[in-house]
């Protein structure tokens, strides 16, 4: 199962330059990297994001983030995925870009 993170493009680009990041400034406050399955990521980029431009979406592979990934209760109650270690390059599957059309990002299909 594939998760996904948004971030913006400065915060891509030090992962892609540093190899390893502990999330934008909401996931170092709260002590964890917040990701969003496929049914939460749109609600997630119009509540946090919204007319933000500049945005990538990253996909990671839920089971390959082992027991540091934890399914925790969030937003209307709906568990969320929360990885407690930093976020590796090699966790990518892949990244791309989220524009904005018309006041929405332009998700591509998730699995």
């Amino acid at each position: 199962m594939l998760i996904y993170k948004i971030f913006r493009a400065p915060e891509w680009d030090a992962l892609r330059a540093d190899g390893s990041t502990a999330g934008a400034p909401v996931d170092l406050a709260d002590g964890f990297i917040h990701f969003s399955t496929a049914a939460q990521a749109r609600e997630t980029a119009a509540r946090h994001f919204a007319d933000v431009a500049g945005l990538w979406l990253i996909a990671v592979d839920a089971d390959a983030l082992g027991t540091d990934l934890r399914w925790e209760p969030s937003r209307g109650g709906d568990l969320f995925p929360h990885l407690y270690r930093p976020l590796l390059d090699d966790d990518v599957r892949w990244a791309k870009p989220l524009p904005i059309k018309d006041g929405v990002h332009q998700f591509p299909e998730l699995d």
